[in-house]
């Protein structure tokens, strides 16, 4: 598994959200974010890919861009958020980090998972 997963769950429908494609992003500067890997969610609103199984990242800051119009869209939701980025930092430890989303047409949050 990827050392960053994520799991995305529609709390209006009780059910997790699948197809929503996700990119995680390392920021070089600033202002200059570096696209590391990207994927969809299962069927069961997971994303274990993003990165090799291996690969171990620097300690920094992060980002995960969850694109959620056309999932939204296509459950007959409103589209208030067209995507979400969660930005969060990591340390040097090569700890696993996961970041859920919980998704609603007007809102959403996100904590450290397990």
């Amino acid at each position: 598994m990827s050392q960053i997963s994520c799991h995305v769950l529609d709390t209006a429908h009780g059910c997790p959200a699948s197809g929503i494609p996700i990119q995680l992003y390392q920021q070089s500067n600033e202002a200059q974010w570096q696209c590391l890997g990207q994927s969809k969610t299962d069927a069961d609103g997971r994303v274990t890919d993003l990165l090799v199984a291996e690969q171990s990242l620097p300690a920094g800051i992060y980002r995960v861009h969850f694109v959620i119009r056309d999932y939204l869209q296509s459950t007959g939701q409103a589209v208030f958020y067209p995507y979400v980025d969660v930005v969060f930092t990591i340390s040097n430890d090569g700890q696993h980090y996961h970041i859920p989303l919980l998704l609603s047409p007007y809102g959403y949050s996100t904590y450290r998972g397990s």
